[in-house]
C-alpha cells in the first residue's frame, strides 16, 4: 500500500512593488514657471506606447497620444507627465473617457491658454478609433 502525502498549498506571495511601479503609483503632474511669458508658443509631446484596458473585455488597448498645448503661466514637467500617463496601464477605461480625463487633469494642473489631445488607438477587430479633445482658444503663431 502506498501513501500519498498532500502537497502543501502555495501561499500567496506578496512582493514589494518595483521602483517604477512605486513612482507610477505616486505620480502627480508637476509644473514649473513658463520661461517665456512674453511670447506665445506651442509645445508638442508624443506618447507612442500608451496603454489602458477595455472596460468591457479587459483586453489591453494601445494608443499613440499626441499632446499639443500653448502654455499660460506654467509648463508641465516631462517626467511627471510620463509617470502620470503610465498610471493608466492597468485601468479599465473607455477610449472616450481616458482622453477626456487626461485632458481635464492637464487643464487642472497647468491651466494652459489652449490644449489639444489626440488619442489614436490601434485598430482592433477592423475598427480604428481616434479621439480628439481640446480646451481653450488657440493663438495663431
Amino acid at each position: 500500500m502506498t501513501s500519498v502525502q498532500p502537497q502543501p498549498q502555495p501561499q500567496p506571495q506578496t512582493r514589494t512593488p518595483l521602483y517604477g511601479e512605486r513612482k507610477i503609483a505616486d505620480s502627480e503632474i508637476i509644473c514649473f514657471d513658463n520661461p517665456s511669458l512674453e511670447r506665445p508658443y506651442e509645445i508638442s509631446i508624443e506618447f507612442p506606447e500608451f496603454t489602458c484596458k477595455c472596460p468591457f473585455s479587459g483586453y489591453p488597448d494601445f494608443a499613440i497620444l499626441r499632446l499639443k498645448y500653448q502654455p499660460n503661466l506654467k509648463v508641465m514637467e516631462l517626467k511627471s507627465i510620463k509617470l502620470y500617463i503610465n498610471s493608466y496601464r492597468d485601468k479599465l477605461i473607455s477610449h472616450e473617457e481616458v482622453a477626456n480625463r487626461i485632458l481635464d487633469d492637464f487643464v487642472l494642473a497647468v491651466n494652459p491658454n489652449w490644449i489639444e489631445l489626440e488619442a489614436d488607438f490601434n485598430p482592433r477587430g477592423n475598427v480604428h478609433m481616434v479621439v480628439l479633445v481640446a480646451h481653450g482658444q488657440r493663438i495663431e503663431l
